[in-house]
C-alpha cells in the first residue's frame, strides 16, 4: 500500500513561489525530504508528491499527477517551479509539455537520464527488472522512447545537476560511460538547450541529500543559474 499523500506546505504570507518535488523510480517522496525542508526554510511553498512510479508508463504518470499539482498551483501566487530527481526529471518534461502551469518558473533536475541509462539497457529484458520497475523502467533506455523523442525542445529554464561518484563500481566501470553516478552518466544527464549544468561529487541516490546539490538547487531557483563562487 502506498503511503498517504504528503500535504503541500504553503507559507502564510501573501505571495510565494511554489516548488513541486518529484522523486525517482521505485522510491518515494521521503527521498526528497532534505530538499523539501531546505526549500521551505527559504520561503518556498512545497509539494513533495508521491506517485505510482512502478505501475504506469511516464505519459500515464503525467496524467496521474496533474490534478494534485494543479490544486497546489492554485494555492500559490508566484511561479511554479519543479525540482526532480532521476526519472522524475523525465516525468517533469512530459508533464510540462502536456499540462504546463500558467506561471511556470524554473526546473532543476538531479541525475536525470535524459539520454537514457546503459544500466537500463543491460537489465531491460530481465523479468526481475520488469517486475520491479514496470513500464516506466522500460522507458529509461538509451534507445529513446517515442514519448520522450516527441517532446518539444524546452523553452523554460532548466538547470541540471549531475553526480560523479558511485557506490556501484561494476556498473560505473564496465557499463556506464565515465564520469557517472552509478546509474546515469554525466553526458546522459545533459539536455540540449539547458541554460546551466553542474557536476557534484555524489552518487545517484545521494544527490537529493548532498549539501552542495541542495544549495545549488536553491541558487538556480532564485537566479536561473548555479553558483560557481567557491
Amino acid at each position: 500500500m502506498r503511503s498517504a499523500q504528503p500535504m503541500a506546505v504553503v507559507p502564510a504570507h501573501a505571495r510565494c513561489d511554489g516548488v513541486v518535488l518529484l522523486h525517482g523510480i521505485g522510491v518515494g517522496s521521503w527521498t526528497l525530504k532534505k530538499l523539501d525542508r531546505a526549500l521551505q526554510r527559504c520561503g518556498f511553498a512545497t509539494f513533495n508528491l508521491d506517485y505510482s512510479s512502478r505501475k504506469k508508463p511516464l505519459e500515464a504518470l503525467a496524467e496521474e499527477i496533474h490534478a494534485p499539482i494543479a490544486a497546489f498551483a492554485e494555492q500559490c501566487d508566484g511561479a511554479i517551479h519543479f525540482v526532480a530527481h532521476s526519472m522524475g526529471g523525465l516525468l517533469t518534461r512530459i508533464y510540462i509539455a502536456r499540462y504546463r502551469p500558467a506561471r511556470l518558473g524554473r526546473v532543476v533536475m538531479l541525475g536525470p537520464p535524459n539520454g537514457g541509462s546503459e544500466v537500463a539497457d543491460l537489465l531491460k529484458d530481465l523479468s526481475l527488472y520488469r517486475a520491479a520497475f514496470g513500464p516506466a523502467g522500460l522507458q529509461l533506455t538509451t534507445a529513446q522512447d517515442p514519448v520522450l523523442a516527441d517532446l518539444p525542445s524546452p523553452d523554460y529554464a532548466i538547470g541540471i545537476i549531475a553526480g560523479c561518484r558511485t557506490i556501484a563500481p561494476i556498473a560505473s566501470t564496465f557499463v556506464l560511460p565515465w564520469p557517472n553516478d552509478g546509474r546515469v552518466s554525466v553526458e546522459s544527464a545533459k539536455l540540449a538547450g539547458m541554460p546551466d549544468h553542474i557536476i557534484v561529487r555524489a552518487p545517484h541516490a545521494g544527490l537529493p541529500r548532498h549539501a552542495v546539490a541542495v544549495e545549488q538547487t536553491i541558487a538556480f531557483l532564485h537566479d536561473g543559474q548555479f553558483n560557481r563562487v567557491t
